[in-house]
């Protein structure tokens, strides 16, 4: 009796971990910090710099421009790469706000392989933006 109790409760705190998750990952895509980062995803796959460049944070703006000008290129031309380096089916995890700075976790495919990412925002003058990406194959 004992054993069939403990399985039972220990189904009921999975399943309740489960749904927390679910909903979890909910709160998360609804959250203006998830919503700029889709949005940023969404210009970096339609190569428009314009929209791109409206979801990062001015440092990441500067520091876009002084890489695609040590690069003897333009920040359009860094448009085709991040395209190419962007891992596809991005889900979104752990987003933690402390006060004007967020993190999230993500996972997305790279060449069918699975990347691990960390995404900084910052809040601009009431707007959430990308402040900076950093993905890897391995867990952090």
């Amino acid at each position: 009796m004992r054993t069939t109790l403990r399985v039972f409760l220990v189904l009921v705190l999975l399943g309740s971990s489960l749904a927390l998750s679910a909903a979890d990952s909910k709160d998360i895509e609804s959250s203006p910090q998830a919503k700029v980062y889709r949005a940023s995803d969404k210009a970096i796959a339609a190569g428009d710099l314009k929209a791109y460049s409206q979801t990062l944070a001015s440092e990441a703006n500067q520091e876009m421009e002084k890489m695609a000008k040590e690069m003897g290129k333009t920040p359009k031309d860094l448009m085709g790469l991040l395209q190419i380096m962007q891992p596809k089916d991005v889900k979104l995890s752990d987003l933690k706000v402390d006060g004007k700075k967020a993190t999230m976790a993500a996972t997305g495919k790279s060449d069918n392989e699975t990347m691990y990412g960390t995404v900084e925002l910052v809040d601009e003058n009431g707007q959430w933006k990308v402040r900076k990406q950093s993905w890897s194959n391995t867990k952090k």
